[in-house]
This record gives structure tokens, sequence and C-alpha cells, in this order.
């Protein structure tokens, strides 16, 4: 960011600060002007408690206390414009203003001191969530990738939504899963996927026994920290998803999750037909079952969109679910950038502003075999967008 833009982000803040101030400054002249104009049996100064009231809301207790000195200052003013503010009415307006001013000023220090350790709290968390959800890379292997992530919790940037890639061998492997709840509850079973995927996936062994590797991670997790009564309450759904830099293919293992949309160009939208096995931690190395491998067309030009529960189950006002399908198909000529861009916007427009349910979304577009530019894992991963 340049240096002369960055003065002008600081300078806002400040400049909306002052703009406000002109309300309860302008409150008080108008009162006491008012006031001064009324017949003697009227007394509006009591009024003038609005002003200091209303200054926590934008500006600190200096600001505050300046409000409501002025404040006080324009109920003597009117005291003595009236008679004398030597009168029994005068002196209890006068005493009870600035009771009220005073009691106003501490709330305003209480409340700032509470903003600065909620902001504190907020940079902690946010530190811990990015360190979790490492950023996908914009380009990896024969792929350009766009993701987004929308966490039901309020002040939370992930949940229990969580995806992942790396390198292996000459092919790039995709984990996008779902745990069992939402928001910051679900954050530690999340964690303990992504850190099983990363340690497994860089091996050369199928994905259906990577599956099972992950299987036995949230199997073990959860013997050790489940009671009796929860036992069987911790399981993820997960999709693992291959696709080789030289083949024109996609591999699939599904877990319980739904399977992604296959974007080719032309609005022409196909669902993989995937055969899923039981979702991660259900009953233990998959309850016996062996999980199947499905392998698709992934030709360069067409964008694979995989996602989770909460975007297919966001409802309107009116009940109905998300038509995922039917919105992407509008999309599949634009880049994986533009397509989140859109599915965002539409998505929140649909379910009125707010899920009900964590959401994540990666558009992986397969370029031409000659604009491939390898990137490493380890160097990061572009910044999801919010």
């Amino acid at each position: 960011m340049a240096p002369r833009l960055r003065r002008a982000v600081r300078r806002q803040p400040w400049q909306s600060a002052h703009a406000l101030l002109l309300l309860p400054v302008l409150l008080i002249v108008v009162i006491t002007v008012v006031d001064l104009r009324t017949p003697t049996d009227i007394h509006l100064g009591p009024a003038l408690v609005i002003a200091p009231a209303l200054t926590p809301s934008f500006a600190g207790p200096r600001t505050t206390a300046c409000v409501g000195a002025l404040a006080v200052a324009a109920q003597i003013f009117i005291g003595i414009h009236h008679g004398g503010i030597g009168t029994t009415n005068h002196i209890v307006q006068i005493i009870t203003l600035s009771v009220l001013a005073v009691l106003t000023i501490l709330y305003s220090a209480l409340r700032k001191r509470r903003q600065a350790q909620l902001a504190q709290v907020r940079t902690v968390a946010e530190a811990a969530q990015h360190v979790l959800m490492w950023p996908l890379p914009e380009q990896i292997g024969t792929l350009r990738i766009a993701s987004l992530y929308l966490a039901a919790e309020d002040e939370a940037q992930i949940g229990g939504d969580l995806y992942a890639t790396t390198m292996s061998d000459g092919s790039v492997r995709v984990l996008i899963g779902d745990v069992r709840g939402k928001g910051l509850p679900a954050i530690g079973e999340a964690a303990l996927l992504l850190g099983a995927f990363r340690e497994s996936a860089h091996r050369h062994i199928p994905l259906a026994e990577l599956a099972t590797a992950l299987d036995q991670s949230i199997t073990r997790y959860a013997a050790e920290l489940d009671s009796p009564e929860e036992a069987g309450e911790r399981f993820a759904t997960a999709l693992l998803v291959e696709i080789p830099d030289q083949d024109p293919v996609t591999r699939m293992t599904s877990c319980g999750h739904p399977p992604p949309l296959l974007l080719s160009p032309g609005h022409v939208v196909t669902v993989p037909s995937l055969h899923p096995s039981p979702p991660l931690g259900v009953h233990g190395d998959l309850a016996g079952v062996e999980p199947t491998l499905d392998v698709f067309s992934f030709e360069p030009g067409d964008t694979l969109l995989l996602y989770t529960d909460g975007v297919v189950e966001a409802r309107d006002e009116h009940g109905r679910f998300y038509p995922l399908a039917d919105r992407a198909a509008r999309w599949t000529d634009d880049s994986p950038e533009a397509l989140m861009h859109h599915l965002r916007r539409d998505l929140l427009a649909h379910a009125g502003g707010r899920l009900g349910d964590d959401a994540a979304l990666i558009a992986l577009h397969r370029t031409p075999g000659d604009r491939r530019r390898h990137h490493h894992h380890g160097r990061g991963e572009a910044a999801r967008q919010a």
C-alpha cells in the first residue's frame, strides 16, 4: 500500500469521529438557545445530558469529558440568564447534570478498555486461525486456484470446514472437508484432520489408503478425548482429489462428502457420480469398507468446483436451498477468482447476508500444459476471499 494511501486510511476514522462530534456540540447550542428564548417556567436544561450521553458511542473518555464540561457550562449560563444560579432549581439541575456527565465519562473509559481487550482477543484468534488454515496457492502444478471461506460464527474467519493442497509425485492433492459442528468449537477437530493430511498426503500412497489413514487419525483422537456419552459424535466428511500434471483426469475418493461440480466452457455443468464411503471417524477404519477411487476426465479449460454442505444447504427467506449448480452455470467461462467473487455475492444474497453453517468453496481451473508453473507448497497459499 502506498504511503499516501496508508495515511488516508489512518485519517479516515479520525475525520469521522470529529464530524460526529459536531452532533453533541450542536445539540448543546440548540438546547441552550431554545431554553433562553422560552418562558422561565419551561426548563430545557436537563436535556443537555443527551450530548455527553451520545459521545461515548464514537469518542473516548477525554472527548466525553470535554462535551460534559461544555454541557455543564451551558446549564450554568442558562441559570445565570434566568435569574441566577443560586436558586434551588438551577443548583439541582447543575449538580444532576454534573453527576450524569461524570458517570458517562466512567462508562466511556470502561467501554474503551473493553474494546482494547476485545481487539487483542481478535488479533490472537485471527493469528491462530491463519496458522491453522494456510491460504491456498494461486497456482500449483497445472492448476489455478481460488477459494472462499465464510464462517457462520461472528468474528470467526474459519470454523468446522477445512481445505488444503499439496504436491505429491507430479500430482496435486486436495482435501476439502467438514467436521461435525460449526464455528470455533469445531476448530480443534479441523486442525487434527488438516495435520493428518499434511503429514500423509506427500507420501506416494493411493487416495484410498490416504482416506484410511485420515480415518484412523480421527478415530484415535475421538478415543482419547470422547466421554462414553459422546462416543461416535466426532466425525468428518471429506473429499480427497488427486490431479496429475500430465493426464487430463482427476481421481477422487469421497468419505460422505458431496460430489464436486465440473464446469466446462459454454455454461456446461456436470456432477461426477461418486461412490462415497462413510464419513471419517464414524466407526473406525471406515467401518471395514474399502474406499472407492473414482476417475473422471478433467481437460484443460475445465474448472472443478469443490464445496461443503454449508453452501448447498443455505436457505433463503422461503426455506429454499441454494441452487449451486444452476448459479455456477452462469460463470463457467470466468476465471477462478471471478467465479469465487460471483458465488460469494450470490450466496450471501440468497441467504439474506448470513449463513447458518460454515461454507467453503475451491475452484480448480486446469490450464494448458505450456502455462504450468510449479510452486512448492511451503511458499504459502494465496489469500482467501472474505
